[in-house]
């Protein structure tokens, strides 16, 4: 009776699964989304909740908690003035912040001659700081370069 009980479960738990790869996988004729790993402070909330924002937007998220994130975006090009409290890595760009998936999607389609973009601070009702009454402080979405220069690529209102 116990190996019966576990075969239905084990089926139940490989039909979940195969549900849920079903979901991940690209439209015919688009290109899979490439791992993101992104680097976070491991009490932070709102990064976990802009993760979960990216993982149902079909991207694979691998998480890095560090105790030091400002030394993760010194590596990357992040100045102060870019920053926000994670940092991720996604097909050759940085993401810094709370950046929609949609945008980074753009970003990886068009592929601009850029080092990574940004969504500097963390501006209410961005993904991973949705506010409670569905507030969003305008914002916008900039890529950087290696040099420091911007340029908006985006804008929420």
């Amino acid at each position: 009776m116990k190996t019966t009980t576990w075969l239905a479960g084990g089926a139940l738990t490989l039909a979940a699964a195969a549900a849920f790869s079903l979901q991940s996988l690209p439209a015919e004729g688009q290109q899979p989304l490439p791992t993101m790993v992104v680097y976070k402070s491991p009490a932070c909330g709102c990064c976990q909740n802009w993760i979960q924002h990216m993982r149902e937007a079909g991207f694979e998220a691998k998480v890095e908690n560090v105790e030091n994130i400002g030394a993760i975006k010194g590596t990357h090009g992040v100045s102060e003035t870019l920053a926000s409290c994670h940092t991720a890595l996604v097909g050759g760009y940085v993401v810094e912040g709370h950046v929609p998936a949609d945008v980074v999607k753009r970003l990886l389609k068009e592929r601009p001659k850029v080092a990574g973009i940004t969504v500097p601070g963390m501006p209410i009702g961005s993904p991973g700081m949705e506010a409670p009454d569905g507030r969003v402080q305008p914002y916008e979405i900039l890529t950087f370069d290696r040099e420091g220069k911007t340029t908006v690529y985006a804008s929420r209102r």
